[in-house]
Formats: structure tokens, C-alpha cells, sequence
């Protein structure tokens, strides 16, 4: 009975196991937003305080980053989630003369490294003499977020059902009636879902981010410089913050979902 007890249940603590390996360094982020440490570095138990999360903003210049970083992240996920649907609906839908040239170009975000990217992305700044600050942290932002709202959406559109549009025009509906009314919800768990990666690529960015912000900081920089002086708890706290947030969107989004399923 025991053995056949662990073969039907192996799997699950298996699982368990993988995830909680997984959550743990965000458990001890978690834990250290609370510590209250006396030297300038947050890497040792010293004692609980609610006053790090009170005062998260006590720390000059992390609010303005913090504000900064979500600024870019909403701004640069929304653009490039509209692109990103227009984009992948032209590949699935419409055949076209540099149909496999621009899928090819769709992904080479995907694949280069960041380094490369923030590298040319500067270079491309500096010889149309752009002034670095926020519009080329936007443009930065934008450019590999699209990649992955392409990637998203067009993985929704591959598996879509055209004999629901072919009725609804059938039934006297034009282009932008199906496509508003039929195209649009069926494909809309796909763009959130694209919003909010894209959205999280973009808060979470340092590389690409660190070659073209010029003075401007935004949170993971603020992060790198802080980091080689000292590393205050409302770090911790922030990217706690950040954490619940997409974990929320993230949940929302799945019982979003799970309702319209059961409506349907």
C-alpha cells in the first residue's frame, strides 16, 4: 500500500518541491523587506519593522525611479501590444511579398542578446544625435517588447476558428463589426496576456535600459548603483510590491478567463 501510495503521489511532491525551490529566494526577499538592519547592507537578522514598508519612498532618488520605471512600462507595454497585434494579425491573416523576411525580423529580439541590443540601440541614438533620456528609454522599451506581443498573439491567432467570422459577415456584419464583436474577444485573453508580459519585460530591464537612459534612472539602475554602496531594505520591499502586482494581474487574468468559459 505504501509503495502504491508514493507511485500515485511522487509527482505532486515532486512539483511541490520544484516550485518551493523556485519561490524560496523571493521568501527571503519577502522576509528581509521586514529586517531592520544596522549597518548599510541588508544581508544579515537583525529585527522586525513594519517602518520599511511605511517608508519606502525614505530612501532619495527610489521614488523617482520607482515612478519612472512604471511610467515606461505602461506607456511601452500598451504601444507595443497594439503593434504587436496589428503585426501578428498581417503574418497569420495576409500573404505577402517579405511575409518570411519579417517573421524572421519579429524574432531577432528574441535571440540577440541584450547587450547586442542596448549596444546597436545606442549607437543608432548617438548617430542621429538623439538626446538619451526617457523618449530613448520608450523607443528602447518598445522595440524588444513587440517581439514577444507578436510571438503572444499570433500563437492565439494560429488556432483560431475563421468559420466564426465567415458567419458573422454571413449574417450581414462588415470587417470592422467582426472584427470588433467576434475577432477581437476571442483574441483578447492573448493581449492581456502579451500586455502584461510585456509589461513586466519592461519594469524588469536593466541591460538595454542602462545604454540608452542617459541621466535618467529608472528602478533596476537605481538598484545597480545602490547596490555597489549599500542595499537598503526598500529594495526588498519594492520588488515585493512589484511581485504582488504581476502575481494579481496575473490571477485576475486567469479568472477572467475561467468565467467567460463558463458563461460560454
Amino acid at each position: 500500500m505504501s509503495l502504491a501510495f508514493v507511485r500515485r503521489h511522487v509527482l505532486t511532491v515532486w512539483s511541490l518541491f520544484f516550485f518551493g525551490y523556485l519561490l524560496l529566494p523571493i521568501a527571503v526577499v519577502a522576509a528581509f523587506s521586514f529586517n531592520q538592519p544596522r549597518g548599510r547592507f541588508n544581508f544579515t537578522w537583525e529585527g522586525f519593522t513594519w517602518s520599511n514598508w511605511t517608508h519606502w519612498n525614505a530612501i532619495p532618488g527610489i521614488q523617482s525611479a520607482v515612478e519612472l520605471s512604471l511610467e515606461i512600462a505602461l506607456i511601452a507595454s500598451i504601444l507595443a501590444t497594439g503593434l504587436g497585434t496589428l503585426m501578428a494579425l498581417a503574418l497569420v491573416r495576409y500573404g505577402f511579398r517579405g511575409r518570411a523576411t519579417t517573421n524572421f525580423i519579429v524574432f531577432l529580439p528574441l535571440s540577440t542578446p541584450e547587450i547586442v541590443l542596448g549596444a546597436s540601440l545606442l549607437t543608432l541614438f548617438l548617430n542621429f544625435s538623439t538626446p538619451l533620456g526617457f523618449w530613448t528609454i520608450l523607443i528602447a522599451h518598445v522595440m524588444f517588447c513587440v517581439s514577444f506581443a507578436v510571438v503572444t498573439v499570433k500563437a492565439r491567432l494560429v488556432g483560431f476558428d475563421r468559420h466564426l467570422e465567415e458567419a458573422a459577415m454571413d449574417l450581414g456584419a462588415n470587417e470592422w463589426t467582426t472584427f470588433r464583436k467576434v475577432t477581437l474577444p476571442l483574441i483578447a485573453p492573448a493581449i492581456l496576456a502579451a500586455l502584461l508580459l510585456c509589461f513586466a519585460i519592461s519594469v524588469d530591464d536593466f541591460v538595454v535600459t542602462y545604454f540608452v537612459a542617459g541621466p535618467r534612472v529608472t528602478f533596476p539602475i537605481f538598484v545597480w548603483g545602490a547596490a555597489r554602496v549599500a542595499t537598503p531594505p526598500q529594495i526588498n520591499v519594492i520588488g515585493i510590491g512589484f511581485f504582488v502586482i504581476a502575481v494579481t494581474a496575473m490571477l485576475a487574468n486567469v479568472v477572467l478567463q475561467n468565467r467567460r468559459a463558463q458563461r460560454a
